[in-house]
């Protein structure tokens, strides 16, 4: 059997693994084409697994796209979130952070987006968000930062967005680093800028629920050469391989940096990269299938403003990530029983982000909060929030009808 024929039959199998009934509401389903798996299978049978050319392809084209200088691939969006956070205090950039300095993230968050800036030695100071956006509020902002504030950790909420506007533009004015950890909103545009290219470094992730996926793997973005080489000598154990000089490859084991090995594979680039390049096609059809389990449900005669749904802020072209949705409070003691329900009946649920993370045990284990600090918006989002998947299928009538009837059965507990 030649690879052509090899080829179709993998076809055949995979098409046939993928296509069964869906019974199920997933956070995300089909996730992979026939040639997505081909692509990563590809590279099995070259034998050249770990990162290459098809990773630098990859980069190259991210960094097109996204209108910046520089993209490097990694193995996680956590990890694209380390090599920002030690970059800020690395000493080969100028104006280095020192250990203690503080930085402002936001209450709803996850957690790499906190701990790598903790683990490099930066002290965290917690802003509530906006509860009709899930991002911060601007005015929130300038008024919890002071001298003390070296950077913010700035999170995309599922897509969305606070004013990018005039967070880059106080950042710049006060000189404070920017790092946008855009893992839940790759291919958002503020203004016709993409979120995530507005500050020092921005952070994306190809997990598998997420806008594009490569099962696993992630990618950071910067403009200033200074940044690239830091970054990308951390990537790979703090050595100056792949760093060019003087027009020259280094390809000698010289360990100029401190330094991880947080590379992804090959396997991971061109699974990756295959579907970056179906990203708008993705954005549509999850725009698409929000409006219409909206649509269905506001719709419907039981329909009696159970919920609230998210929407996009002023100037923004989102690219959706999840459907989030806020519980009125005429239902709200239902919530744990209603949840439950979705989840026996094959709807798959979540919390949003991971809550008010200043209820996380590992907030007590490191006494971030002695002072017992209220986020009464993240607390409320926690509270009354879930959200559930958008898939980058077209949502069938059938599986409409189901979530339609389950969502609006929350009256019933």
């Amino acid at each position: 059997m030649n690879y052509k024929e090899l080829k179709i039959n993998l076809k055949k199998y995979i098409n046939l693994n993928i296509k069964k009934s869906k019974k199920n509401y997933s956070l995300l389903d089909e996730a992979f084409s026939s040639e997505d798996l081909i692509k990563g299978i590809e590279v099995l049978l070259s034998k050249k697994i770990t990162m290459g050319e098809i990773t630098h392809s990859f980069e190259k084209e991210f960094s097109k796209y996204m209108n910046v200088n520089y993209a490097l691939m990694t193995n996680s969006g956590s990890s694209a979130n380390l090599l920002a956070a030690f970059a800020l205090i690395n000493p080969k950039k100028k104006n280095f952070l020192r250990r203690g300095d503080e930085f402002i993230i936001q209450s709803l968050c996850w957690s790499t987006s906190l701990w790598p800036m903790i683990q490099a030695g930066l002290k965290p100071k917690f802003i509530d968000v906006n509860f009709d956006s899930f991002n911060i509020d601007y005015n929130e902002l300038t008024k919890v930062a002071s001298k003390k504030t070296k950077a913010i950790m700035l999170v995309h909420v599922l897509g969305n967005s606070t004013n990018m506007s005039l967070v880059s533009k106080y950042c710049k004015h006060n000189k404070i680093y920017l790092i946008e950890d855009t893992c839940e909103s790759l291919g958002s545009k503020y203004k016709n800028k993409f979120l995530g290219t507005f500050g020092d470094f921005g952070t994306y992730s190809f997990y598998y629920s997420h806008q594009i996926t490569s099962g696993e793997g992630g990618m950071i973005v910067c403009n200033s050469k200074e940044d690239y080489h830091i970054i990308n000598s951390m990537r790979a154990h703090g050595w100056d391989r792949g760093i060019v000089k003087n027009k020259k490859k280094l390809h000698t084991f010289n360990f100029i940096n401190s330094g991880f090995n947080l590379r992804p594979t090959d396997i991971a680039a061109a699974i990756g990269l295959n579907q970056f390049r179906r990203l708008n096609h993705f954005k549509k059809v999850r725009a698409q299938n929000k409006e219409k389990i909206i649509k269905s449900l506001i719709n419907s005669k039981k329909w009696n403003n159970q919920f609230k749904f998210f929407k996009q802020v002023k100037n923004l072209e989102p690219s959706w990530f999840g459907f989030p949705l806020i519980i009125n409070n005429t239902n709200l003691n239902r919530k744990n029983k209603f949840l439950s329900y979705l989840r026996e009946n094959g709807i798959e649920t979540r919390p949003i982000i991971s809550g008010n993370f200043m209820n996380q045990k590992s907030i007590e284990l490191y006494k971030l909060n002695e002072k017992k600090q209220k986020f009464k918006n993240a607390q409320k989002i926690e509270d009354t929030g879930f959200f559930m998947g958008l898939h980058t299928q077209p949502i069938e009538d059938k599986m409409l009808a189901k979530i339609t009837y389950h969502l609006l059965n929350i009256n019933n507990f």
